[in-house]
């Protein structure tokens, strides 16, 4: 019903490299079953969200379980020999995320420098402009589709503790407006967690919404996201003045 496409959608590698980080996993020795679970969990999440899956999210699963299931099989080992490296089922996965990983470094790297390179030859003023108007907190670091959904799916199982039935009731909720309930609350309150903002919600498809409406308005430029170094929640923040789009200051208006 409510349809949000994201532009420069994170890969199969990214959500793989994300678990790693986040479970603090040896990327040499990957739990195939641990992993396997967790990505089958995210793409679920995906389809309810009504986000498009790539088709090599699928192609990535199917290799999970295919890696799964050689590892499951009996092996026989020669007497006095070592398992080589390269027997092991797990073994291309582990060159393909290293060599992705070390491609991600080197980006982040030469992000570095092209933003020291803009402070050495550049043309006119280089220092943003002063606003009356500025976002409260300060950036923590990015954020990145997964570490969202990691939060969402926290807030979903949080509510689904405190609730133990389900009622069926005519949907109520829309994008738009949820996106005029974040904006007027940041607004009133400034930065907030995500738990924070739904915290007066009660009812799933409003968190589902409320979600999808913080999406849209990533994609539209109207706000800021932060995350902290333990990955189970993130902060939302209107964007200064000085950073809205057009459309992001129509919108507000």
């Amino acid at each position: 019903m409510y349809r949000v496409q994201l532009k420069n959608f994170e890969g199969p590698l990214d959500l793989l490299l994300f678990f790693i980080r986040r479970d603090e996993l040896d990327i040499q020795d990957i739990p195939i079953s641990h992993i396997t679970r967790e990505f089958l969990d995210y793409i679920r999440l995906m389809e309810e969200l009504d986000l498009d899956v790539a088709s090599e999210f699928i192609l990535m699963a199917s290799l999970l379980m295919s890696i799964k299931a050689k590892m499951m099989l009996p092996r026989q080992e020669e007497p006095g020999e070592d398992e080589d490296d390269e027997e092991d089922p797990r073994y291309l996965l582990v060159q393909k995320l290293l060599e992705y990983k070390r491609y991600k470094e080197m980006a982040e790297k030469m992000t570095v420098i092209d933003d020291e390179t803009r402070h050495i030859y550049y043309r006119g003023h280089i220092d943003q402009d002063q606003v009356e108007v500025q976002a409260s907190g300060e950036a923590l670091r990015d954020v990145t589709l997964f570490d969202l959904m990691g939060a969402f799916r926290k807030v979903l199982s949080d509510i689904k503790k405190s609730r133990s039935y389900h009622r069926v009731e005519k949907v109520t909720f829309s994008v738009e407006q949820q996106s005029e309930f974040i904006i007027r609350t940041l607004q009133q309150r400034g930065r907030l967690s995500f738990t924070d903002l739904c915290s007066t919600l009660t009812e799933r498809l409003a968190i589902v919404v409320t979600f999808l409406a913080v999406l849209e308005m990533v994609k539209e430029q109207q706000v800021n996201l932060f995350l902290e170094e333990s990955p189970v929640d993130f902060y939302i923040d209107l964007k200064p003045v000085d950073e809205l789009t057009g459309s992001a200051i129509s919108t507000s208006s």
